[in-house]
């Protein structure tokens, strides 16, 4: 069996630190680098539910897409929400090792996991990384329909393929639209509407889009938007960074097992749809 640090070595080199935005957390987050790895998780989160499933699972690392300490801390006290992950890290021998911002711009990336899950044929980066002389890396897919297809159908393609969360599928456009040229971008993605109108493309599907900017958005230029849930767009991620450890474990005869937690993550639960008056719209019946 492999030690972590050959682990976290072939890891890096998939997703270099180095890519990570300055702001970002990622790497490993604790681990003894001597440790012997039979059987890794992946998970978009590390969160407690998480942890727990890893400790079942008799999993020695856990990988995840998001830092557990984005912005630092001062204590790790086991009664605080991610004090208590540490804890259970430690007591239980496993490794946390987080790729966010890295994987968002790798090649294959997040985004190419997210288009992949739609069945989208990638064209390039919608921001590429200029540091790439073969210009695969960077933010952002911009993708191609195989066959066109309208909006409303679309919009269903994402919520029939990407994972069930109680947002579901939100979309602002008319349903009817046509829709050939598609961006798509894992994660919060209404920092990108300038580089996607440049795109012209006909639809960006990201996540956390903001009232205000997607009002600009929708009122600047006829781009489709389609939001779904942050972690929905993430997950896909999650199956092919296993299947990259596949291939690097089967290369080097590692004989890792590899588990994606099916686990929902999504901190929101449930979804009430509007219920409008026929005489006061928008008032309750």
């Amino acid at each position: 069996m492999p030690r972590l640090s050959e682990v976290i070595a072939a890891l890096d080199a998939l997703w270099p630190p180095s890519r990570a935005e300055e702001w970002d957390a990622v790497g490993t987050v604790c681990g003894d680098p001597d440790a012997e790895i039979s059987r890794v998780l992946f998970a978009v989160d590390p969160v407690q539910e998480i942890i727990d499933e890893a400790v079942k699972l008799g999993a020695d690392l856990v990988v995840t897409h998001h830092p557990l300490y984005l912005r630092g801390t001062t204590t790790v006290e086991a009664g605080t929400v991610k004090g208590r992950v540490v804890h259970t890290l430690i007591k239980n021998d496993i490794a946390l090792h987080v790729a966010h911002t890295n994987a968002d711009t790798a090649d294959p990336g997040v985004s190419d996991a997210l288009a992949g899950a739609l069945d989208l044929r990638i064209t390039g980066p919608l921001v590429p990384d200029p540091t790439d002389p073969e210009g695969r890396r960077g933010l952002g897919r911009i993708c191609e329909l195989d066959h066109p297809e309208t909006l409303r159908e679309f919009a269903a393609r994402a919520a029939a393929w990407l994972p069930d969360t109680a947002q579901g599928i939100r979309v602002a456009g008319d349903p009817d639209a046509p829709i050939r040229t598609v961006v798509v971008s894992g994660g919060s993605g209404d920092s990108l509407f300038e580089h996607v109108r440049a795109a012209g493309v006909d639809v960006f599907l990201t996540s956390d889009l903001r009232h205000h900017p997607a009002s600009e958005a929708r009122g600047q230029s006829p781009l489709a938007l389609v939001d779904a849930a942050h972690w929905a767009t993430e997950w896909p991620w999650c199956e092919q960074a296993a299947a990259q450890l596949d291939a690097i474990s089967e290369r080097h005869g590692w004989g890792l097992r590899t588990h994606v937690s099916r686990t929902v993550t999504d901190p929101w639960t449930a979804h009430a749809p509007s219920v409008t008056s026929p005489s006061n719209p928008g008032a309750p019946n």
